[in-house]
Order: C-alpha cells, then structure tokens, then sequence
C-alpha cells in the first residue's frame, strides 16, 4: 500500500500527472483543482494517495491533504460511487464544498458535478450526514477572521447571530450576506449556532 508520494511533476495531462519519485514515474489520477493550481512542471509536490487495485489495473489517487483523502474515502465508500465519480465529486466541489452541502442537504450542488444524478447526491447526503459535524467542518474551512464592525454592532447582544455570522465570514461570505443570511433564519434563544447555520446556509446556496 502506498500512502504518500513525494517527488517532482514530470507530466501533466487532463486529469492525471506523473511525478518522479527517485527516477520512478507514478501515473496519478488527482481532482481538477489539484491540477489548476500546480504552476507547471518541476515543481516539488507531497501527493496522499489511495491505491484501486483491479483485475486489469493499479490505479493511483492523489490528494494534496490528509483531510482531501478522507472525504476522498468517505464518498467511495457510499454504494454506488466509484473512484472515478469520488474524484469527479471532489474535482467539482473540493473537499469543504461537500461537507456543507452534505449537511445542508444541498442535492442539487453535489448533483452539479458531470456524471452523479440527483439519486446519487441523495443517498451520499444520506450516507455521509451522519459522519460529519458542523463545527468541525468550519474549524476545517478557515480560523474565523474578525467580523467587520458593522456587523459586530448588529449582532451584539446575540451570541447566537454572532458566532453565526462569524462562521459564514470565515467561509469567504461578505459580512452583509452572512448577517442577512442569518437573519432570515428568525434565530431565538432556544436556536444553537448550528441549527442557525445550517438554515443559513440553505439561503446563500
């Protein structure tokens, strides 16, 4: 079994590179935006993989992170999602996208990805719900940035609203949407932060 490999890209091609690991190049299989964001060939790269070993093949998988991997695994795992479907989900979402549409029970954002009907991205919200946590999916995302003033102000007085709105910044939402996100949810005192968020984020999808 191999779990990582650590060399220089010798080739890229649509959806794989090679990476020559001591004069050995391994074919890897890796999502769309692993590829977008390698600047070319030469450059140095850790790759956390996973091995399918078929009758006719040995397929390698590769991700930049141990937490890429895992969601890699955990889709993989559902019944009937291959590798390939796994790796087409990841390519067009990312690891963080899938977690918060997983649990906010976005079909149709999992749906969007070439290949996996709506049938599909119901039973791997079924499946993976359960597996995952909110808050650890926002720990996982960004360390929350400071919440601009404005919003600071209009959340003051409501832990609830605050930590909330704080979340959604830290995911990259303006600080106006995430409020008016949150609003929308009529939070009250008997709401958690993620019962707030998860009704939240069903509005800004």
């Amino acid at each position: 079994m191999i779990a990582f490999l650590r060399g220089t890209v010798e080739d890229i091609a649509e959806s794989s590179l090679v990476l020559d690991v001591h004069g050995v190049g391994y074919e890897v299989l890796v999502p769309g935006q692993l590829l977008s964001s390698i600047s070319g060939t030469g450059q140095e790269l850790k790759l956390y993989t996973y091995m399918q070993v078929r009758e006719d093949a040995v397929v390698l998988f590769g991700f930049l992170t141990k937490d890429d991997l895992a969601m890699f695994k955990m889709l993989i795992g559902v019944n009937g999602v291959g590798p390939k479907a796994g790796l087409a989900i990841l390519s067009a979402l990312g690891a963080d996208d899938l977690r918060f549409a997983v649990l906010s029970d976005d079909a149709k954002k999992i749906a969007k990805t070439p290949g996996i009907g709506a049938k599909t991205a119901q039973k791997i919200i079924l499946e993976l719900k359960d597996k995952l946590d909110l808050q650890d999916a926002f720990e996982k995302k960004l360390a929350a940035p400071t919440v601009g003033a404005e919003v600071a102000a209009a959340a003051a007085g409501n832990s609830v609203v605050q930590d909330a709105v704080e979340a959604l910044v830290a995911l990259g939402y303006g600080s106006t949407e995430s409020l008016k996100a949150v609003r929308s949810v009529n939070p009250d005192e008997h709401m958690d932060v993620e019962t707030v968020l998860k009704a939240a984020l069903k509005h800004l999808f």
